[in-house]
């Protein structure tokens, strides 16, 4: 069982390994590693709350450099829903985002969907779409489907 566990981890882990990884390389402000959790292909695309569409590499990186100009992004996936197959795996989520301001620590809301794929490297992301959110997004909204055996 360890073993399994230990070689998951070298070719790419777990689609949760690499959402992991993102948020925790958000929290540190490390491009490195944030741009390791992306797949290496021309077509990754990367939607930021009230931004354009980002393709690619290039320019995915540079928003998030430019971001972490300003210092890390305090941002925790909560409530995540997944929708997952044997090469792809879909989590939506609510990221509590926490932010200072001149009135001191505040918590914003942004709606995310973030995207992977089993690659030659293991699971990576290919896209993260995320749309501003308000307060009454910390609580869902319908009723999660139930399957009947």
């Amino acid at each position: 069982m360890k073993r399994a566990k230990l070689q998951a981890a070298v070719v790419g882990g777990t689609p949760d390994d690499i959402e992991q990884a993102f948020y925790e390389a958000l929290h540190k402000a490390d491009i490195e590693k944030l741009m390791s959790c992306w797949a290496e292909e021309d077509d990754i695309v990367c939607v930021h709350p009230g931004g354009g569409r980002m393709i690619g590499a290039g320019a995915i990186r540079a928003t998030f450099e430019a971001m972490f100009n300003n210092g890390s992004v305090q941002a925790f996936p909560e409530r995540v829903y997944k929708v997952e197959s044997l090469a792809s795996s879909v989590h939506h989520l609510v990221e509590r985002v926490e932010v200072i301001t001149p009135q001191g620590a505040r918590q914003a809301y942004v709606i995310a969907t973030n995207v992977y794929h089993k690659t030659p490297q293991g699971w990576r992301m290919v896209a993260h779409h995320a749309s501003p959110g308000t307060p009454q997004d910390a609580v869902d909204v319908g009723a999660k489907p139930t399957v009947l055996h």
